[in-house]
């Protein structure tokens, strides 16, 4: 985005990429499918932004996420809406995606320079030079569009960082966003699980609830990921113990569970607990339930007791697991921490620091929830780096 509206008819416009083709990012973003931006309402955006959304105004209102639907489909690309007003490609294809950015690069004649990655930028009076493989000399404005440091494979191993450092930045700890997290106990056995309709919930060691998400949810070999424990990632912290919670029933209360469960069993009174327990939950949580509640799942449930059926109800409303920590920073979706947006001008995306230099997207201090909104970040304040270059000439 920062190269196309960088481009007009008197600017000569370069587009460095370590890998060998463009996009690479885009193409694994919404496994597979690329969550381009979310339908909401421009000004709802700022509820799911979590660090510095003060800071995006311009941007996000220069080119809202209508501005980034107009810009796809004009460009060919036919789009769809789905739950949580995430906006997708009406094909699925994140190449789809690529496709399109790859079209207009090529119509505005930008010379896209790939399988070359820059090591550094040096001032060279008011230029700047790039160092990498060959010589391209001296440019008059340079955006740093290298992402944070997630997913190496795909170029973003925190280069960007270091050189902005080099030029003078302040870079904030970088640390995983959106991110699975792994637990104490061995949950290997039930790894692929998937769960709808659950309550997450975090507790600290004292006991105190500090969020509660509700939604989807995946087991994984090691522990949880899904939507709802990547949105509720940045509460937690490697330094510090949590209790994790999951309400396999959020909208029964206790009360009317216990009553659910005693209907089940009046109506398979000779029948043993384990199949009846098939009747409320999936299958391989009534194998987790009976585990964490002692209780056993071959009486039959003529033979249960209150204290028994006191624990099932307590069990599948709060299966209780102890955090051991956030999974790595090269798994997270996002990087949480970057530039100091103290130094970058909001309204322009130009250093404070060092003029002619734009910085955009993931590298700065700036993320949000999943839902399309990270890459809107991406997108907006590309295009206004981008159309900034090019101002006043």
């Amino acid at each position: 985005m920062s190269a196309i509206f960088s481009k007009n008819e008197n600017s000569e416009v370069f587009l460095f990429d370590g890998n060998e083709k463009i996009g690479k990012k885009i193409y694994i973003s919404g496994k597979g499918r690329c969550n381009i931006t979310n339908s909401k309402e421009i000004y709802e955006f700022f509820d799911e932004i979590n660090r510095n959304k003060t800071f995006l105004y311009s941007s996000l209102y220069s080119f809202t996420n209508e501005d980034i639907l107009s810009f796809f489909n004009d460009n060919g690309l036919k789009t769809k809406v789905e739950r949580g007003g995430r906006v997708f490609p009406f094909s699925d294809k994140s190449s789809d995606v690529i496709k399109v950015l790859e079209k207009v690069l090529n119509n505005k004649d930008i010379k896209i320079i790939l399988n070359t990655e820059i090591e550094d930028v040096k001032l060279i009076g008011e230029k700047f030079q790039l160092i990498c493989n060959k010589d391209y000399g001296l440019f008059d404005k340079v955006i740093v569009a290298t992402g944070g440091k997630s997913y190496p494979f795909t170029g973003s191993r925190g280069k960007g960082h270091e050189i902005l450092k080099k030029l003078g930045h302040t870079v904030t700890d970088l640390k995983a966003g959106l991110v699975g997290i792994d637990v104490k106990e061995n949950i290997r056995k039930y790894s692929g699980v998937s769960l709808k309709f659950v309550d997450f919930k975090i507790y600290a060691a004292n006991k105190k609830l500090i969020h509660s998400e509700f939604g989807e949810m995946l087991f994984t070999h090691t522990g949880f990921s899904g939507p709802v424990v990547l949105k509720s990632s940045k509460y937690f912290d490697n330094s510090k113990d949590f209790l994790v919670s999951i309400d396999l029933k959020p909208k029964l209360d206790e009360h009317t569970l216990d009553l659910r469960l005693l209907r089940e069993f009046d109506e398979n009174k000779n029948k043993n607990l384990k199949n009846v327990l098939l009747n409320v939950l999936i299958g391989s949580m009534v194998e987790l339930v009976l585990e964490k509640s002692g209780v056993n799942g071959e009486i039959p449930v003529n033979q249960l007791n209150k204290e028994n059926r006191k624990k099932l109800v307590e069990t599948i409303k709060n299966l209780e697991f102890n955090f051991k920590s956030l999974r790595p920073l090269s798994e997270a979706i996002i990087t949480i921490g970057g530039v100091s947006v103290k130094e970058v001008n909001s309204s322009t995306m130009e250093s404070k620091l060092v003029k002619n230099l734009y910085i955009v997207g993931e590298l700065l201090d700036v993320d949000a929830n999943t839902g399309g909104y990270n890459l809107t970040i991406a997108f907006s304040t590309g295009h206004l780096a981008g159309v900034s270059c090019i101002e006043g000439e």
